[in-house]
């Protein structure tokens, strides 16, 4: 027997289940008193935010590298051209 994958229509956009999870969490954090498991609430809508603004930037029709990215890939470019001639 072929098991069949258990598909779920999302009548929301991913980025609305991001922000409606953020929300979720952060509502569960406030009623909690500090310690550890309002820091694992807070960190997780962090997380849900974080991964919205990767959503956004991934679907922008001008896509491009962050700058910190492309700073350490034009250093690591620099370094090789600059150590090849020892070796030959």
């Amino acid at each position: 027997m072929i098991k069949r994958r258990n598909r779920t229509k999302h009548t929301k956009t991913f980025e609305e289940r991001l922000a409606e999870e953020a929300a979720r969490f952060r509502e569960a954090a406030a009623q909690l008193p500090p310690g550890p498991q309002r820091e694992l609430y807070l960190r997780r809508a962090r997380q849900a935010e974080t991964a919205s603004h990767i959503n956004n930037w991934l679907a922008s029709p001008g896509l491009q590298p962050p700058t910190a990215l492309e700073n350490i890939q034009s250093g690591r470019t620099e370094k090789r051209g600059q150590g090849g001639g020892a070796s030959g």
